[in-house]
């Protein structure tokens, strides 16, 4: 089996485990933890990213998977850059997302360069 192959039968079975964590969370956590974290064992062994949706919805620390509300703390803070702070209620730690996205400036960046006449 060729590294494309073993990357997608890892794509698939992460999707599968995320799915059936979701599925379980409210009824199981501890079940839900384990389908995180085997997933990220999967995703490294496969080296390959997991989808942003999934990173972010769980606790890199505990693998708890973030139900706002129950185990999860949302701030929104303005300090420095406008961010995100989700704090896990199980373990304490803390995710930082950023709110603004790198490749707008490189855009407009461009844009700008793009409107000045050539040499």
């Amino acid at each position: 089996m060729n590294s494309s192959n073993v990357k997608q039968i890892a794509r698939q079975r992460i999707l599968i485990l995320f799915e059936q964590a979701k599925k379980v969370c409210n009824a199981n956590p501890k079940l839900a933890m384990q389908y995180v974290a085997s997933a990220r064992k999967i995703a490294m062994a496969a080296k390959t990213r997991l989808p942003k949706e999934f990173k972010r919805g769980t606790c890199k620390k505990c693998n708890s998977l973030f139900v706002q509300g129950v185990n999860c703390r949302v701030r929104i803070k303005q300090k420095r850059e406008p961010h995100v702070v989700a704090t896990c209620l199980n373990c304490g730690n803390q995710t930082r997302i950023l709110l603004k996205r790198k490749t707008e400036r490189k855009e407009l960046e461009q844009d700008n360069y793009s409107n000045e006449a050539p040499c």
